[in-house]
């Protein structure tokens, strides 16, 4: 009877010795191989940019020493310097805001012109420019171009420094932005940005003017550019200030005076609601002005308000006031033209000092009836004759001084505001005394 076979094919005992069962590697093992894949993988990352650095030096070292002519394509020469260069005649009037008219710093419109690089004098025609020239104005960046820069290339300055309207927005800068030049300037006569700056990295805008690219074939004209300045909503010009204010600007135009603000409320409520008001108090009652303002008002910005006032024209305009042994003549804001007594002309340097304290009780009595005051006629006022002596001799005394005490008597010197008008002098004798006469 035959034997039972195995289903694997072999029996019991005739299975080969050398086909055993391999044992699987112990977890510690692979743990272990792993860690040893990783360092060296770890290795070769920190290896092989210096073995690059290696064998790149030794490359260029070993050309270098080759004795070989190694063909190498010519150099680019450096750009020739321009010769010539656009610059405005004068820098734009400050401050800026959006949809206003940008002038020059005289209130003319911005005018460009070609001048020497060299000299920064006006360029000498010559038959390449007197050829007529288009130019573009353009918005620049305000930290263009960077670390302060005097030089640039042309594909930098339209790359790096132009700057382009925010998405759906109008052009930056409209109004004559495409101009033609002729025998070396151009008027930009509307000019306005429509978009102000605080949306830009720096904060700030520059203009820039550039010769159009592909108009011109000779050779480069470096592009103009303003110092870089703020550009604010028109919204804020409701309430700059002017520099310098006129007589009629309202008093919050003054700096460190807010409109609608503590200042400007107390002002108004004493009926200085305009610069030349503010500026006759200042002129006449500067304590009483002084204490209007209040504490708020420390030393420092009074200050300032007061010369920002004292920057306005005070105009051509004369007043005269009368009263019974003397006349005063006052320009809008109150400053001395001119002082008489019984028709006598006195300079104001010479008054001794109850001379003195008349005239300023002359000035407060003019203050008190300043809109009733009449208009002198300066043709007259610089043409008066010369008195005659028998004339001046009759002022023997001045009248005696108001019941209502004035804070300027307590004082030890008085100084008057003069309007200096040049006049010839004239000497005359007047009880005891010699003044120095305007005829």
């Amino acid at each position: 009877m035959a034997a039972k076979r195995h289903h694997d094919g072999y029996g019991q005992d005739d299975q080969p010795d050398d086909k055993r069962v391999r044992r699987l590697p112990s977890f510690s093992t692979v743990i272990r191989e792993a860690m040893m894949v990783k360092q060296m993988q770890n290795v070769f990352m920190v290896l092989e940019p210096l073995l690059r650095r290696v064998v790149q030096e030794e490359i260029q070292a070993g050309l270098i020493r080759s004795p070989r002519c190694i063909e190498r394509s010519p150099e680019t020469p450096p750009a020739e310097a321009p010769m010539w260069k656009l610059a405005f005649r004068y820098p734009p009037q400050l401050p800026i805001f959006t949809g206003s008219k940008i002038e020059d710093a005289n209130g003319n419109p911005l005018e460009i012109i070609l001048v020497d690089v060299d000299t920064g004098l006006p360029a000498t025609p010559t038959p390449t420019l007197q050829q007529a020239l288009r130019v573009e104005v353009v918005p620049l960046f305000g930290d263009f171009p960077p670390e302060n820069r005097e030089e640039w290339a042309a594909e930098e300055f339209q790359q790096r420094g132009i700057v382009k309207e925010r998405s759906g927005k109008r052009p930056l800068l409209t109004g004559d932005v495409n101009l033609t030049m002729r025998d070396g300037s151009v008027a930009v006569n509307e000019l306005q940005f429509t978009d102000n700056s605080s949306w830009v990295r720096c904060r700030k805008f520059r203009i820039g003017v550039r010769v159009v690219p592909g108009s011109f074939d000779g050779a480069r004209i470096s592009e103009a550019m303003t110092d870089a300045f703020v550009v604010r909503d028109h919204r804020g010009e409701l309430y700059r200030k002017h520099y310098p204010p006129v007589l009629a600007d309202d008093v919050w135009r003054l700096e460190k005076i807010g409109k609608e603000g503590a200042f400007h409320r107390k002002l108004s409520s004493h009926h200085v609601r305009n610069v030349q008001e503010f500026l006759r108090m200042l002129m006449v009652k500067p304590d009483e002005l002084r204490l209007i303002l209040g504490e708020g008002m420390t030393d420092r910005m009074w200050e300032v308000t007061k010369n920002h006032a004292k920057t306005c024209a005070a105009g051509d305009k004369v007043y005269v006031y009368s009263a019974p042994s003397g006349t005063i003549y006052v320009n809008s804001i109150f400053q001395l033209v001119k002082v008489e007594f019984a028709g006598v002309e006195c300079p104001v340097q010479h008054l001794n000092r109850h001379e003195k304290i008349y005239v300023h009780q002359l000035l407060l009595e003019a203050y008190e009836h300043r809109n009733n005051l009449e208009e002198a006629d300066v043709v007259t006022l610089h043409c008066t004759d010369v008195p005659l002596l028998q004339n001046a001799a009759q002022v023997a005394s001045f009248p005696a001084m108001a019941d209502t005490p004035l804070w300027i008597q307590n004082s030890q010197e008085i100084d008057f505001q003069v309007d200096d008008v040049p006049q010839p002098n004239f000497s005359l004798q007047w009880t005891g005394q010699m003044f120095n006469m305007a005829g």
